[in-house]
C-alpha cells in the first residue's frame, strides 16, 4: 500500500467527491456574496446612463463574475481543503485510513488528483472567457456604462505622442496594420507646447507611415475658424501601430498568445517587457497554485491529532495558504518594477511554498 499513490478506488472516490463538492459549494458562496457586493457599488454609475436599466445590471454581472471566479478559485480551494480534512479528522476517518496503512500522501492524494482538473480548467477558463470579458468590461467601463464596444479586443481612450503632437482615439480595434481607429482627434502644437491647430475625424486607418483620416475636420485655434477637409488625408506620421500595442498592451484582458506577440512587438521597439513577462509566467502559475491548497491545508488533519487543537491547525493552514498569496502579489509587483526576473517573480512562490508544504507534512507526519 505505501508504495502505490492513491489509496483503493472506493478510498479515492469517496475523497476526490467530497473535496469537489466543498469547492463548488465554496467558490458559489463567495461569488455570490462578493458579486453582491460588487454590483452594489457599481449599480449607480450603470444605471445612472439614460436607457440603461436591468438588462445592463445583468450584462455587468455576466461580466464581471468570470473574475470573481478566476480570482477566489484558488481561495475556494485552500477553504474546501481545510474543510474537507477537518470533517475527515473529526470523525476519525484520518486515524482509520492510517491504521489501514495509508500515508499522508496517499489520503492526499485524490485532493491532488481534483485539484490538477480545477488548475487544467482554470487556465483554459481564463485563456477563453476570463481575457474576453474583462476586455469587454474594460472598454465599457472607458465608455463610462455607454453602449458596449462590438470587439472585445477593442482598446479605449487611447493617447499618443506624434513628436510635439498628440493623437487622441476614443476606440483603437484590430491589430498591426488593419488597426482601426475611431473618433480620432490630432493635435498639432508648436514649439512652447500651445495647441494651434486640432484635426477630428470619424475613424482612422494606418496608411504607413501615418494615419488617413475619413473626411477630416480642421480648427484653426487662432483664427477659431473650422474648415472641412476634402477627402482623406493623412496625420501624426510618427506614430505606428507598435506604440498603440506598447501604450495599451494589458496582460489581464490578452490571451498568453496573444500577450506573446505584445511582448515581442514592445521587445522589438526597445522598451522593458518585464511586468508583461512577469504576467505571461503568472497566466501558468496563477492557475497551479490550486495544486498547493491540499499541501498547505494538510495540517489540519496531520500531526498532533491527539491535541484536541483541530481550529488551531486549521488558522495554521489557513494562515500558509494565505501567506503564498500575499507572497505571490508582492513577487509580482517586483517582477513588474524590475526587482526579480520574470520567471522568478512568477515561480519563486510556487516553488517555496511546495517545499513548505511538504516539510510541514513530512515532520509532523511521515
Amino acid at each position: 500500500m505505501q508504495l502505490e499513490f492513491f489509496p483503493s478506488r472506493t478510498m479515492t472516490l469517496y475523497i476526490a467527491k467530497m473535496f469537489a463538492v466543498r469547492v463548488v459549494a465554496v467558490l458559489l458562496m463567495l461569488v455570490m456574496v462578493l458579486q453582491a457586493l460588487d454590483l452594489l457599488s457599481e449599480s449607480g454609475d450603470i444605471l445612472a446612463v439614460h436607457g440603461n436599466g436591468q438588462a445592463q445590471l445583468l450584462t455587468y454581472v455576466g461580466l464581471r463574475a468570470p473574475q470573481l471566479v478566476a480570482r477566489f478559485l484558488p481561495y475556494s480551494v485552500l477553504l474546501a481543503t481545510i474543510i474537507t480534512l477537518i470533517t475527515l479528522n473529526q470523525n476519525s476517518e484520518v486515524i482509520a485510513m492510517k491504521a489501514a496503512g495509508i500515508s499522508a500522501h496517499q489520503i492526499l492524494a485524490p485532493l491532488f488528483l481534483v485539484t490538477a482538473v480545477i488548475s487544467v480548467g482554470n487556465f483554459a477558463f481564463n485563456e477563453r472567457i476570463v481575457t474576453r470579458s474583462t476586455a469587454t468590461l474594460k472598454a465599457w467601463q472607458d465608455a463610462h456604462y455607454g453602449p458596449i464596444p462590438t470587439d472585445s479586443t477593442a482598446r479605449s481612450n487611447v493617447w499618443l505622442q506624434d513628436g510635439a503632437n498628440i493623437l487622441y482615439a476614443r476606440l483603437v480595434s484590430g491589430e498591426g496594420k488593419a488597426m482601426v481607429m475611431t473618433d480620432v482627434t490630432w493635435h498639432r502644437r508648436d514649439p512652447t507646447g500651445m495647441v494651434t491647430e486640432i484635426v477630428t475625424a470619424k475613424s482612422a486607418t494606418y496608411a504607413n507611415p501615418g494615419w488617413r483620416f475619413d473626411h477630416p475636420l480642421t480648427f484653426d485655434v487662432q483664427s477659431a475658424r473650422r474648415t472641412a477637409v476634402k477627402g482623406d488625408a493623412v496625420y501624426a506620421q510618427g506614430v505606428t501601430p507598435t506604440q498603440v500595442e506598447i501604450r495599451k498592451a494589458d496582460a489581464d484582458a490578452e490571451s498568453i498568445t496573444r500577450l506573446s506577440r505584445s511582448i515581442a512587438a514592445i521587445h522589438a521597439a526597445g522598451h522593458s517587457t518585464n511586468e508583461l513577462e512577469s504576467r505571461w509566467w503568472h497566466k501558468i502559475s496563477g492557475p497551479l497554485s490550486a495544486l498547493l491548497m491540499p499541501l498547505l491545508g494538510a495540517v489540519a488533519a496531520f500531526g498532533l491529532a491527539r491535541s484536541g487543537q483541530l481550529f488551531m491547525r486549521a488558522v495554521i493552514g489557513m494562515a500558509l495558504g494565505f501567506a503564498y498569496f500575499v507572497l505571490d502579489n508582492a513577487a509580482l509587483a517586483m517582477g513588474s518594477f524590475g526587482g526579480y526576473p520574470p520567471l522568478i517573480a512568477a515561480w519563486a512562490p510556487f516553488v517555496l511554498f511546495l517545499l513548505i508544504g511538504e516539510t510541514v507534512l513530512i515532520r509532523t507526519e511521515e
